[in-house]
């Protein structure tokens, strides 16, 4: 009866410290996810920027050299 109480106990105590390496790998995936979402995020925010910074620079282009101002500019 010994034996089996002493062999709970250590069942119990690895569990115990498996539960810590299963927080951090939760962890871990929980930042990547976060890594993910940011680095969408700043190529859609950037993409969105170029483009419109390209149609301002077209904009600017065609005012400075004198001709006729596309509508789009308006």
């Amino acid at each position: 009866m010994t034996n089996l109480r002493s062999f709970f106990s250590r069942l119990r105590t690895r569990a115990h410290a498996d539960d810590r390496g299963a927080s951090l790998v939760e962890y871990a995936l929980l930042i990547a996810l976060i890594a993910v979402v940011c680095i969408g995020a700043i190529t859609y925010i950037g993409t969105s920027a170029s483009t419109k910074y390209s149609s301002y620079d077209t904009c600017v282009s065609w005012a400075g050299n004198g001709g006729t101002v596309p509508a789009v500019c308006h």
